[in-house]
């Protein structure tokens, strides 16, 4: 782990958020911004854009232990709403009112030593 500051599960969440970001680019997705947020509504991984349209990312990295059996299942109601809004805000405020959006969560799976074991893409 490179930043001591950081906790176990900050430095793996990071690491799945950039291998997710790593993946998309080799798919041809343009990056325009990760990690934005709004004060009081809310924070969206990574927003992309391919072939037109905006794709907006929320990434789970996990074991698969623990309360939740699968990542993607994590991503609860009030934080899909979250997202949604936050995405509203974006696209207000970037003018991509004619553009497509789709949400998805990129799932991202570690071993218990934080190696990521595979990445797979999930409808929101």
């Amino acid at each position: 782990m490179k930043d001591k500051n950081k906790t176990f599960k900050q430095y793996i969440g990071t690491k799945g958020e950039d291998a997710a970001a790593g993946l998309l680019k080799d798919r041809g997705y343009n990056i325009l911004r990760r990690n934005y947020a709004v004060h009081n509504v809310g924070e969206i991984d990574i927003i992309a854009e391919k072939d037109g349209d905006i794709h907006i990312f929320e990434v789970r990295t996990r074991r698969n232990i623990g309360h939740y059996p699968d990542s993607a299942e994590s991503v609860i109601v009030r934080k899909r709403n979250r997202v949604i809004r936050t995405a509203e805000r974006f696209i207000c405020d970037s003018g991509l009112y004619e553009k497509n959006v789709v949400f998805e969560v990129i799932r991202v799976t570690h071993d218990e030593n934080g190696n990521i074991l595979k990445i797979d893409f999930v409808p929101f």
